[in-house]
């Protein structure tokens, strides 16, 4: 099979396009003849040798796919060779065949393309996993998301309209403001022109939020503690801008606020299925029927998977960046 080799690890250069065996499924997993594979920002950072692989997890990079499905291992009764589908996988996704447990998989229907389905899998996961797990957002409460024009972002847009919340974000530019407010975002706050906390304690007359999602970290972590109203949740899933900062947590007590976090790759398999089976339930129909939706800003052939990790490194981009392995 074709597949990305980040080789001893590095910066974007060291990726190469190398050929190697093709993986056989084993009980439980399906293998995916690869149309299109997710980007995502762990990617990058398991280039860099900063976000290493599970010892039971495929080397490769790549943590999300979609494609037809291209082999069965034993006890799998779900899926049949030529199904399309969208999975979540342990690795492996930056190649031209890629294993997947079968209960990580979603069906692909016929309508969407392979590269919209290829975007969603690890975006969605977190983002429920984040949001609603952890976070327990419901319907009439206040949502803060930071890097409202990310992938993640523009999920969790959703996914709180989705549920009845509002929902506040925070971007570096004019354009991404403009993508926020298509994708639902009832208040968009362009942080390079105004202070975000500020700006929240004013639209919510000093009450604040009930849940803030946070990617950036550094010293957002403090600010995002004054977000938040009493009995807040601080939800943490990357930190762009470091996890070490100097920490008032009187905050915490004042307010009983809850602080948690979580890696979507640290989770079992089963946890990662019952993810899958809430997602089915709930957001593959309204994916389906058009209700919720991603956006592709980019797509680069596999051999240019370097261009691709460099877009994302620059912050230009807006929702996913994807790679054409094999295309529709």
């Amino acid at each position: 099979m074709r597949y990305i080799s980040h080789g001893e690890g590095g910066s974007a250069e060291v990726l190469r396009l190398v050929e190697g065996e093709q993986p056989r499924p084993g009980a439980g997993e399906i293998l995916i003849e690869v149309g299109y594979a997710g980007v995502n920002r762990p990617d990058l950072l398991q280039r860099a040798g900063l976000y290493p692989p599970p010892a039971d997890a495929s080397p490769l990079l790549g943590l999300e796919v979609a494609g037809r499905v291209a082999a069965v291992g034993d006890e799998v009764t779900e899926w049949q060779v030529g199904d399309r589908v969208a999975a979540l996988t342990p690795g492996g996704g930056y190649a031209s065949h890629c294993l997947a447990p079968a209960a990580h998989a979603l069906p692909v229907a016929e309508e969407m393309s392979l590269a919209t389905a290829a975007a969603l899998p690890e975006t969605w996961f977190t983002v429920w996993a984040n949001l609603i797990d952890l976070g327990q957002l419901k319907a009439g409460e206040r949502l803060l998301v930071h890097g409202g024009a990310s992938g993640i972002g523009l999920a969790a847009i959703q996914l709180a309209r989705h549920v009845g919340a509002e929902v506040f974000v925070t971007v570096g530019s004019t354009e991404k403001q403009t993508f926020c407010e298509a994708f639902g975002a009832h208040h968009v706050i362009n942080y390079r022109e105004e202070d975000f906390l500020a700006r929240i304690r004013e639209i919510t007359a000093g009450e604040g939020v009930d849940v803030v999602l946070d990617m950036v970290g550094g010293d957002y972590l403090q600010k995002d503690l004054g977000a938040l109203r009493r009995d807040g949740r601080l939800v943490l899933i990357a930190f762009l801008e470091g996890s070490k900062t100097h920490f008032d947590f009187m905050p915490v007590m004042m307010k009983r606020l809850h602080i948690t976090g979580s890696t979507m790759r640290s989770r079992t398999r089963g946890e990662k299925a019952a993810i899958r089976d809430a997602l089915a339930r709930t957001v593959w129909p309204a994916l389906g029927a058009g209700l919720l939706k991603t956006h592709v800003c980019a797509r680069f052939p596999l051999a240019q998977a370097a261009e691709a990790h460099r877009l994302m490194e620059s912050g230009r981009h807006i929702g996913k960046i994807v790679l054409e392995v094999g295309g529709e």
